[in-house]
């Protein structure tokens, strides 16, 4: 076996292994897939093993291609290191957007800080929506943010990259005195009746307006009237608290005086959470972001269904536009966004 391995083929391998689809890894690396599928073959050749096993429906990883992957990442991570070290010119900050000092969003960013040289800066925002934030990172304005990327139109989309982080389980934030709060969790034919704030009227969070849409449609929910945008968490505490509104929310949101998080369940709704980031954009803190992300999703068992629930490529789907409700809710293109079951976490 070769020892003096090309870095550039454990990224063209671990490119294909996140992707597990050629098309999609030849686009992220800007190759040609037929250069790609090239490199792939002189890399196996070199390890005197089969890395993956093709067929016309799918590529999977081998048990030596399982067994490679942290390998390579870790070899891949110490090249980036040792580039950010010797650097000449300080990196530019990368700015992202996490919405709150709480959550997902924030989560990786603290981890991803933990991981990159001195030298680099990984700068917080804190807005919310990755409608707003998408417009800012096609200007270049902002580099990362974090949201529901099939909320976003087709066109958006296409110049954007994205890697799915989370399938948050969904929360109702309520007055403490409210008759479910004492309850530890909420079920969703509960809600009925209940009136929701859901952003509506903040053009910024347009796509998680529309998730609660689907969401409380046909339920008997009603979503809150429109209502300016909020900036800022204390006066989001301010007006939600003035105005006595129930919030739709997330498992990890930020603290409300006098009110109480309780989870959404039969059946769990999800919110897809993926990171975004401007097609093109390289920078050894997007890296380290997207390693974070991937680490911590794998540790927590981010893009897992609740119930331990797959959803294989070879299912079919309903074609009613949201998926089956056995224990879980996620519209259908979100699941085909974030690839439910099917992929592992890498960027698109």
């Amino acid at each position: 076996m070769a020892y003096d391995i090309e870095p550039r083929l454990l990224r063209v391998f671990v490119a294909v292994a996140e992707e597990l689809h050629f098309t999609r890894a030849a686009a992220r690396l800007y190759l040609a897939q037929q250069a790609l599928s090239r490199d792939v073959r002189r890399l196996e050749r070199e390890l005197g093993a089969d890395l993956f096993v093709r067929t016309t429906r799918q590529v999977a990883l081998t048990v030596e291609g399982e067994r490679l992957l942290p390998y390579a990442r870790g070899v891949l991570s110490a090249q980036d290191e040792l580039a950010a070290a010797f650097r000449r010119d300080a990196e530019r900050p990368l700015l992202v957007d996490v919405g709150a000092p709480v959550g997902t969003a924030y989560r990786v960013l603290e981890e991803a800080r933990a991981r990159v040289p001195e030298s680099c800066e990984l700068v917080a925002r804190f807005h919310s929506g990755l409608t707003g934030a998408a417009g800012e990172l096609a200007a270049g304005r902002l580099d990362v943010s974090f949201g529901r990327f099939a909320g976003l139109p087709p066109g958006v989309r296409a110049g954007l990259g994205h890697q799915p982080v989370r399938l948050e389980p969904m929360a109702v934030l309520l007055p403490e005195d409210h008759p479910l709060a004492a309850r530890p969790a909420v079920p969703l034919a509960e809600l009925a009746g209940e009136t929701l704030y859901a952003g509506a009227g903040n053009a910024q969070t347009a796509e998680w307006t529309d998730l609660a849409a689907r969401l409380f449609g046909g339920r008997g929910i009603a979503m809150a009237e429109p209502f300016p945008e909020i900036e800022g968490s204390e006066e989001f505490v301010r007006v939600v608290r003035k105005r006595g509104w129930s919030v739709l929310a997330s498992v990890e949101f930020i603290e409300v005086p006098g009110m109480v998080l309780r989870p959404v369940v039969d059946p769990v709704p999800l919110s897809p959470i993926s990171m975004v980031w401007r097609k093109g954009l390289r920078h050894p803190g997007l890296e380290a972001l997207r390693a974070a992300a991937r680490e911590l999703g794998e540790g927590g068992a981010w893009l897992a269904l609740p119930g331990g629930g797959r959803l294989s490529a070879e299912d079919p789907l309903p074609g009613k536009g949201v998926l089956p409700e056995g224990r879980w809710w996620l519209p259908e293109e979100d699941a085909a966004v974030m690839g439910v079951g099917t992929r592992r976490g890498g960027a698109r």
